[in-house]
């Protein structure tokens, strides 16, 4: 029998199968609204059999986002149309999910088909914060150092956006600290410089975090599940690193967290990154060793591969990005190849 096209059952939410749409920025948002775009790109892979599909980085706060055309939930305002979405999502027999985000030093930036590049001041930018005042790469502007004010600022966002994303109808909430935004750049030396309780030790630049994750966990509802992605390894000599990451699994399931997503990189502009098919599967395998339930991203492209490493157990849940935008029908096709059986839309029946 197919471990990815099985059940499974985190706290109480069941999940249809194993396939998961990764959180995937799609900068069509307009001050944080979601848009009809949001609700075609997500609903159309619920429509196609994924088990849970999660909404991308929702940023918590506006000076949070990562362009200005990223989704937000920092007002009661944004609910009604994240609503409407994650309805859809469940009539079509799908699990809706949120990413709640905080782009730190990494904000402020043009959507990738202009450029990318951080924004001027004077060119629709604003400042951005972080642990230290380090910029990303060379030439962007420094950001603010987060005092005491700030991080509590921040930790608020963050519990305020989880109340505001059950009320949307989400079932599962994934808080984003990886990819060099701002929770990955508290985590790792290389960005946090600190000599305050939130640097230095290993203790204090995990301590944002933990608040941030006792924060949500703390209004989330009880019978939900709540994700946290990390970057695994920062790639980098004497950055944040897969010992850590282990060491932080620990901390993170003691403070209610159900699943680790593992992912790596994006805390430094120059790391020399290994992609290739899998490349950050033994991440989910080690971490999985600790316990806690970890999910596989990272060029994982066919069903057979999927198989495999639930299979093997690396991993409780696969991730796919990239594939799915390809095609967003791919969970239907897996689960004729296999032979195992999934609902598929009373409008498309007759395409089975």
């Amino acid at each position: 029998m197919s471990i990815l096209m099985s059940p499974l059952t985190i706290r109480k939410i069941p999940l249809r199968n194993r396939i998961v749409m990764s959180p995937m920025c799609q900068y069509s948002a307009s001050d944080g609204f979601a848009s009809d775009w949001h609700l075609v790109h997500l609903g159309t892979r619920a429509a196609g059999g994924t088990g849970l599909v999660i909404a991308e980085a929702t940023a918590v706060w506006p000076e949070g986002r990562i362009t200005p055309a990223d989704l937000g939930l920092w007002s009661d305002d944004h609910i009604p149309g994240l609503r409407r979405i994650a309805d859809f999502i469940h009539r079509q027999g799908s699990v809706a999910g949120i990413q709640l985000a905080h782009a730190g030093r990494k904000a402020s930036c043009a959507v990738p088909w202009e450029g990318g590049k951080q924004l001027d001041l004077k060119n629709g930018g604003w400042e951005t914060v972080a642990p230290s005042a380090l910029p990303f790469s060379p030439g962007e502007r420094t950001p603010v150092m987060a005092d005491s004010v700030c991080i509590e600022r921040i930790i608020e966002g963050f519990r305020e956006a989880a109340v505001r994303a059950a009320k949307a109808g989400f079932k599962v909430a994934e808080i984003h600290s990886a990819h060099g935004y701002l929770l990955h750049e508290f985590l790792s030396p290389i960005s946090n410089t600190r000599t305050d309780e939130y640097g230095g030790s290993f203790e204090n630049r995990t301590r944002l975090l933990l608040r941030v994750t006792e924060a949500v966990r703390s209004v989330w509802p009880e019978e939900y599940p709540l994700f946290v992605r990390i970057s695994s390894t920062d790639w980098k000599e004497g950055g944040w690193n897969l010992e850590e990451s282990v060491g932080l699994a620990y901390l993170l399931k003691a403070a209610g967290v159900d699943l680790i997503d593992c992912s790596s990189g994006g805390n430094v502009h120059d790391a020399k990154i290994p992609a290739a098919p899998g490349y950050q599967v033994p991440f989910a395998g080690t971490l999985r060793k600790t316990g806690i339930m970890t999910g596989a991203v990272g060029l994982i492209t066919s069903a057979q591969q999927a198989e495999s490493i639930l299979q093997e157990e690396r991993a409780d849940l696969i991730l796919m990005g990239r594939e799915l935008l390809r095609n967003p029908y791919f969970p239907l096709q897996t689960a004729r190849e296999m032979q195992t059986d999934l609902q598929w839309p009373l409008q498309y029946l007759r395409a089975r």
